[in-house]
Formats: C-alpha cells, structure tokens, sequence
C-alpha cells in the first residue's frame, strides 16, 4: 500500500514537472504550424541532407524546450514534411541545450564544460539525423512517392498546397489540442506511468552506488538516466551532486547528456512517429555518444572544482497543477474514447 502511494504521489509531482512544459510545446507547435508555411519546413528541413539535419540541431539548441516540450514541435515539424533524420536531430540537440539551461551551466560549471555540452550535443544530434536518414532513405522516398502519387491523381496536382494559410488562434489550438496530442496522448499515457514507476524504483542512495562500482558507474548512469526524466536545466544539481560525492566528471557528463535526450514518453511517441529504426538510432546515438564524450572528459580533465551547488526543490504551483489537470483531461479523453471505439467496432 505505501509503494502504491509512493507510486500515485511520484506521478502527481512528474506530471505537475511535466505538463506546463508540454502544453507550451503544443501551444507553440500550433503558432509554428499556423505563422509556418509548411513549405518552408520542407525546403530547409525535409531533404536527406547534411545541411538539413545541421540546420534542425542548430534551431534547436537555443530552445527553452525540456524533453517533453519538444515533443509536440518535433511531431509538428514531422507533419510538416521534415525528414526522419531532421526531426531526430532537432528532438535531441533541442532538450539538452537551451538559453536557460546554457546559462545555468555556466553559473555552475564555467564557460569550459557549457562549451563543452553545448559542441557535444550537436554533434550527438547531426550524427543521429545522419545515420537515422541513412538508413529511412527508401522508407522516405516510398512514403513521399505514395503522397505524391494519391495527391496527382485528381484533376489539378495538389492545388491545396498552393492556398495561402491565413492565421487562425482557433486553428492554433485545434492543431495543438486535437491534431498533436491526438497523436501522441497514448505513447504521452505510457510513458507517464513508466516514468513515474522507474523514478520510484531508483535508490535513494545513488552516489553510494556508483562510488561503490565505480568502473560500472557509465552503465548505471546510463540505465537510469534514459528511461527517467529531468529537465536539462534541472539536471545540473543533480550531477554536481554526483561530482561533490566523487563521481567521475565524465559519468556525471552522461548524465547531463542522456538524462535531458530521453524518456519514457518521448521514447514511446519516437517509436510510433518515427518507427523502431529511428528509435534504435536514437537511442544508440544518445548512449554511445554520451559514454564517449563522458570518457573524452574524464581523459582532458582530472577533476571538476565545483565551489558550490545549486539545487532548487520547489512545491508545485497553480500553473503546474492546472497544467496537470488539463493535460490528463486531454490524454485520458484520447486514450479511452480510442479504446471505445475500437471496442465498439469489434462489438
């Protein structure tokens, strides 16, 4: 029973972490999809090129976006007509950098390590859109073939596309609010109770452990850090926490890397917007990645000196509890009038 409550309260407090951040993604993917024309997407995102996966890592890093909020504008882009391997490389330079998070790591760490986070997560980013173009290069080609072919077959070839989009504050949130989280409000379900679930199982004693296994202390970071969610900016805390108790620069890198990159929800809505190629790119991308630059640092520097810790615990406000309140409205509409319609048809 204490488990079970332990469970609901660790889920009430991720999503009041979570919500506010992923309604401004789907807020702001709204305005994008309604100020954008989406042939602009397409023109500088939608090729299999370097050049297009350079360009979605570098519009993302300066983002205020946390690995949830990126979600809603990545499935935006995707719709929009952006390739595979510029959405991958926009969804994993976007949430581990950022003004606020670029900031934070320089009031703590210095320019040297934000540096440092910043180069490595674009380069994380670009090899990821290039191999994940790679390798979905037939699957693009076959899906733009399809599209284009259903939209030619009428009288005039796609004549909708050639209408100028006029802005719209209702077609803002009816694209966010139905269209998007539409789409990944059951991934979006998932994924908020596998992240709470995985939160409460990690052990309080965290820096015990990877003091204890130190040559294992890569693998345990990276087992915790890609199912669980933390913010870019509010992991710094934690892996200065790690660095004070005598972690290893570079396993605290790991963190800071992979921690922000994934999650639980973004790994189910990656799977099932991009396809399980993707996903396996995306993840391995962010793991080998992470424990490379981990080692590469642990090599230049012998040590961080970190005078002083910032760590920032604070109670739920209205605006997140709101947020929370609306987005499990949202989700737990979608994901259950689709489980009653489908039960309806097989009825």
């Amino acid at each position: 029973m204490e488990l079970l409550l332990q469970f609901f309260n660790t889920l009430f407090e991720l999503s009041n972490e979570m919500a506010p951040y992923i309604l401004f993604g789907l807020i702001f993917a709204g305005l994008l999809h309604e100020l954008v024309p989406d042939t602009i997407v397409k023109n500088h995102l939608g090729q299999n090129s370097l050049l297009s996966t350079i360009k979605a890592a570098v519009f993302g890093i300066p983002l205020p976006v946390c690995s949830c909020g990126v979600i809603p504008l990545a499935a935006g882009l995707k719709k929009s007509g952006a390739s595979n391997g510029s959405v991958l490389s926009f969804l994993i330079s976007t949430p581990i950098t950022g003004v606020d998070s670029i900031l934070a790591t320089y009031g703590m760490f210095g320019w040297a390590f934000t540096i440092y986070r910043v180069v490595t997560s674009l380069i994380i980013s670009i090899i990821a859109g290039i191999i994940a173009n790679f390798y979905t290069k037939k699957e693009i080609a076959q899906s733009v073939e399809e599209e284009h072919t259903s939209c030619c077959s009428g009288s005039s070839c796609c004549s909708s596309s050639s209408h100028e989009k006029k802005f719209s504050i209702k077609g803002v949130f009816k694209y966010a609010f139905v269209t998007l989280l539409g789409d990944i409000a059951s991934p979006l379900f998932v994924g908020l109770l596998l992240g709470a679930l995985i939160t409460v199982a990690i052990p309080q004693n965290l820096s015990e452990i990877l003091l204890e296994y130190s040559w294992l202390s890569y693998i345990i970071v990276i087992l915790i850090a890609v199912p669980m969610y933390v913010c870019a900016t509010a992991s710094l805390p934690i892996a200065a926490g790690l660095m004070l108790a005598g972690v290893s620069p570079g396993a605290a890198f790991v963190f800071l890397s992979a921690g922000p990159a994934t999650n639980t929800v973004t790994i189910g809505v990656v799977k099932e917007m991009l396809g399980k190629t993707t996903l396996y790119i995306y993840l391995g991308t962010i793991v080998v990645g992470s424990v490379l630059f981990g080692f590469v640092l642990d090599y230049v520097m012998s040590g961080v000196d970190i005078k002083e810790m910032i760590h920032l615990h604070e109670e739920a406000g209205i605006v997140a509890i709101a947020s929370s309140i609306v987005l499990w409205g949202f989700v737990l509409y979608f994901v259950f009038g689709n489980i009653n319609k489908k039960f309806k048809v097989f009825s």
